[in-house]
């Protein structure tokens, strides 16, 4: 082939190759964009719990747990590491597995929670929560109690504490995934869609979920772009990136960041971790849901508001942090 054959060739293989671009790239090669300081993973966990709850009279989405490496072999639990299968559950103010159905607080017997005691001297708190979908709660560091269901069907709880001000409330919440490792879910005509979250929740002292809450995220997933990844003022934020659900998810990418080891208690110093955002009613989608509507003089009727990190839809372990004075 002569010279000007061969530089005709040239072109048009770079034209054939820019008409069709490379798919599938390599982890570590896609993941060299990523200038945050997360951990990235791609692709599906490989399962160690198959699921950890099972409903007995309904349905519920399987609730598994997963491990997944990153390019440096570091393993990471998805959606979360939790205690959901050694800790003390929360009493359910409604709970369809459990046949637990309320039609309003008055039909709760609110005299049967128990107490967790804090402080010996301190006063008794009752608080009303509702997470979608996970939450773990703990006053001064002392664990109170977690989510009776993991993932589905929607629930309510209801806690007791004794505790004195100033106390320190932290909350480790989970948006829980089918996908495991792939921050989704089977839902809306897509095998791929991105869940939402929220978290409300108040208290007879007078507590409840606003802007002044601290909210971090420690593992968002799915992420399709990481260049639309950025982090500002420490807030990890992933507010450009796409919620769009697909039928062609399995390679997505998860960012992952090590909680700390003390993050629940009271002198851990969180001052990096920005203001929780703010999310309404609509927005979380709970007008159809009785563990919420049928105790709502409790949560938004309280005044009380759903927060979350800067993304409900993406980020998927989230952790809280609020001093009450």
């Amino acid at each position: 082939m002569n010279q000007v054959k061969k530089n005709t060739a040239l072109w048009a293989g770079m034209a054939l190759a820019l008409s069709f671009p490379m798919q599938g790239l390599s982890a570590e090669a896609s993941s060299s964009t990523y200038q945050g300081t997360g951990s990235i993973t791609q692709g599906t966990a490989t399962p160690i719990e198959a699921s950890m709850f099972e409903c007995k009279n309904g349905r519920s989405r399987v609730a598994g747990v997963g491990e997944i490496k990153d390019s440096d072999g570091q393993v990471w639990t998805v959606p979360a590491d939790t205690q959901y299968l050694t800790a003390t559950k929360a009493v359910d103010l409604y709970e369809e597995c459990a046949n637990i159905t309320p039609k309003n607080i008055e039909q709760v017997d609110l005299d049967s929670v128990p107490v967790v005691t804090v402080d010996e001297d301190g006063e008794v708190v009752t608080g009303y929560i509702f997470a979608d979908n996970y939450f773990e709660l703990y006053v001064n560091g002392k664990f109170i109690a977690l989510d009776s269901v993991p993932f589905t069907p929607f629930n309510s709880s209801v806690v007791k504490f004794k505790v004195s001000k100033p106390y320190t409330i932290a909350v480790k919440l989970v948006d829980w995934e089918e996908n495991l490792g792939l921050g989704s879910e089977n839902n809306r005509g897509k095998k791929y869609h991105a869940g939402d979250g929220g978290f409300i929740a108040s208290f007879s002292d007078g507590t409840i979920t606003n802007a002044d809450w601290q909210a971090q995220a420690f593992y968002t997933s799915p992420i399709y772009d990481l260049t639309c990844l950025s982090e500002e003022n420490g807030a990890r934020l992933s507010t450009d990136c796409t919620t769009e659900g697909t039928d062609d998810g399995a390679d997505a990418y998860g960012v992952h960041w090590k909680t700390p080891e003390a993050w629940m208690n009271q002198a851990f110093d969180s001052a990096s971790w920005p203001q929780a955002t703010l999310y309404t009613e609509d927005e979380i989608g709970v007008n159809n849901k009785k563990s919420y509507m049928n105790f709502r003089e409790k949560f938004a009727g309280a005044g009380a508001s759903f927060i979350w990190s800067t993304n409900v839809v993406l980020d998927n372990e989230v952790l809280l942090r609020y001093t009450v004075k």
